[in-house]
């Protein structure tokens, strides 16, 4: 009876040891986290902020620091605090995220398809895909103005504007993705006479799956910068940040010009983080393995 007592109280103890351990190391790694993640983006941030006031208060002379670069309390106090100056940026902005997220789905959407179609034939690929590189080469401030003229300077012509700038991603890494399936497992659905849309659909298309999302990344960046390019030619209607970029600069009212550009840089940013975020949700732990397995290699 004293040795079961005993056996049950070393239990207890070991068990409540590990769960120390456990609570220890849970503890390090958010503190690791922070330190590798957190840390660097703030000493970052701090580094900007005082690069600015070093510019602005020893580089310039008084005269010529309120029309070249305000210092960063002047920005916050007139632009971000002072609601007659932060709506219409509000209002820029939230035109731009409609804008930039509708060419965006418009693009992934006809980039898959399209990549698909290319991946059915060698033929239709030789065919289609260098139009794919001219809409990615050809300079898109020539034919914004005649976009524009064409689909009277609109929230249409502005979305049109993303989907140029945003869908060549989308057609070359969905199209990467496809044609990277595992020759192995090709071989298995041609043994098992596989239609060619089953070996679409259950092989190529969960194989491209980390290629898509790749492409989703850069063009979520892309569709932020088209959004805000079709703002400087399409000054009809709702202003954009673009416009309000170019009629700060054309008043020098540069306290609302760096609070646009802030404005501007936090949602690309935001954008970018929340489309990396889905990434790794949609393609899991799968496909970090298989690069660490190959890294390994």
């Amino acid at each position: 009876m004293t040795q079961t007592l005993q056996t049950q109280a070393s239990t207890v103890l070991i068990t409540a040891q590990r769960a120390t351990a456990d609570r220890k190391s849970g503890s390090w790694r958010r503190t690791r986290w922070v330190l590798r993640t957190v840390l660097p983006i703030a000493a970052a941030l701090v580094g900007v902020l005082l690069t600015w006031l070093f510019v602005s208060y020893v580089v310039l002379n008084p005269d010529r620091r309120e029309i070249l670069v305000p210092p960063p309390q002047e920005v916050l106090n007139t632009s971000f605090r002072d609601w007659a100056h932060l709506h219409p940026m509000l209002s820029a902005l939230q035109l731009d995220i409609e804008v930039s997220m509708t060419g965006l789905a418009i693009a992934t959407a006809m980039g898959i398809l399209a990549a698909i179609v290319m991946s059915l034939a060698s033929w239709l690929e030789r065919s289609l895909y260098p139009y794919a590189v001219v809409l990615q080469t050809v300079p898109i401030l020539a034919i914004v103005p005649l976009i524009g003229l064409w689909f009277q300077y609109g929230f249409n012509a502005r979305v049109i504007v993303v989907v140029i700038i945003a869908i060549f991603p989308m057609i070359a890494n969905t199209l990467f993705g496809i044609h990277s399936a595992d020759p192995g497992a090709h071989d298995v659905f041609t043994l098992n006479r596989a239609s060619r849309w089953q070996r679409l659909a259950k092989l190529q298309l969960p194989a491209a799956l980390p290629s898509i999302f790749a492409g989703l990344r850069i063009s979520s960046g892309l569709s932020v910068i088209g959004a805000i390019v079709g703002d400087f030619f399409f000054t009809q209607g709702q202003p954009g940040l673009g416009t309000l970029l170019n009629t700060y600069l054309l008043r020098v009212q540069s306290s609302d010009l760096f609070a646009a550009i802030i404005l501007s840089s936090l949602f690309g940013i935001a954008v970018f983080a929340v489309f990396t975020f889905l990434s790794k949700l949609a393609v899991g732990s799968w496909y970090s393995g298989a690069q660490s397995r190959t890294n390994d290699r």
